[in-house]
């Protein structure tokens, strides 16, 4: 019997998802977690603790994010936590240990070797064969839009443009920005603590608040937000401030559009201008494709549109390259 099974991952900075041959999908947060003393580790029955879990216990525990901007920190143990929680997310997915294991994670467009080679170190442990692929590319692949097409994948740690034209984007076809969604939460919470010092609220709250009524521009909305005041609950107004947050990453995304257009061949710049793709889960901030075609108007007419399935195509289409790929392929790879 046949025991290939091949993986599409995304291990993100928040959230990491997978997507399997056998039709599984799985998204977990990007934390891992460990008992803080022996009453802990006693009342949580675990060594180990990871996604959802870590967060609703995390009092309880020393929490790790091993994944920043997109990339395995270097640290010794968010090295090790990084592992783990792939590890995690694989056996989430049904995944049994006798499987020959063929896998392409997503990385961000502009990740160094270094970086490539730390991912592939945690994973050879876990998978017999693994290779990594552009995020943006992989949405692409999914989406069947390889032909004179630009991708802006939106994420937690950084914001990925690239240009993708039938085969796999060389260096000088993307670009990397960190100003992505974490960046918003920054510039939320900075902006909550200065208009409302006496609230008491956590970075956390913020991120929530901003991944359930995120928008820009003139979208017309109302956000409040239900915080503690020496004790008592009290509502606040957030909505200028989410507002103005969620604008924050827009300068950049203009400003790298308009250069992947511009040094792209004359020939083929209005395909490109009329085949923009969002994805990602800053994709689905509410208002975003307008307030990028007003941004983008002194190059003319664009056409922007977003992914249809914007937080797992990334994953989705490192799945589709995986099972494509030749035996040969894979071979090398070892």
């Amino acid at each position: 019997m046949d025991n290939k099974i091949y993986l599409g991952i995304d291990l993100g900075t928040h959230r990491s998802k997978i997507v399997t041959s056998y039709g599984v999908e799985k998204m977990v947060f990007s934390v891992a977690g460990w008992p803080k003393d022996i009453i802990a580790k006693r009342f949580l029955k675990r060594e180990l603790l990871f996604g959802e879990e870590v967060l609703k216990h995390r009092l309880s525990l020393n929490v790790c994010h091993p994944v920043e901007r997109g990339v395995v920190k270097n640290d010794a143990r968010d090295k090790m936590m990084a592992q783990h929680l792939l590890e995690h997310l694989v056996t989430s997915a049904g995944v049994k240990k006798d499987s020959m294991v063929y896998a392409i994670i997503g990385v961000p467009a502009q990740t160094t070797y270094e970086n490539k080679r730390r991912l592939f170190d945690i994973s050879k442990e876990i998978m017999d064969n693994v290779t990594v692929v552009s995020e943006p590319f992989a949405v692409a692949y999914h989406e069947g839009i390889m032909d004179n097409t630009l991708v802006v994948d939106i994420g937690a740690g950084t914001i990925d443009v690239c240009r993708v034209h039938g085969t796999v984007p060389e260096e000088h076809d993307q670009i990397t920005s960190y100003k992505a969604g974490d960046y918003i939460d920054e510039v939320f919470y900075g902006l909550l603590k200065s208009r409302y010092p006496a609230a008491n609220f956590t970075k956390r709250m913020v991120q929530a608040i901003k991944e359930r009524y995120a928008f820009v521009h003139n979208v017309s909305r109302s956000v409040s937000a239900v915080f503690p005041v020496e004790g008592r609950l009290e509502v606040f107004d957030v909505t200028e401030d989410l507002r103005n947050a969620c604008e924050s990453i827009v300068p950049d995304i203009i400003d790298n559009i308009k250069r992947m257009i511009s040094t792209f061949d004359p020939e083929f710049q209005k395909t490109l201008k009329d085949n923009i793709y969002l994805a990602g889960g800053g994709s689905q901030i509410e208002g975003l494709p307008d307030m990028l075609r007003e941004g983008l108007e002194s190059i003319g007419l664009v056409h922007i549109r977003t992914v249809d399935d914007p937080v797992f195509a990334c994953a989705k289409g490192a799945l589709k390259l995986a099972m494509d790929m030749p035996a040969d392929y894979w071979e090398a790879t070892k």
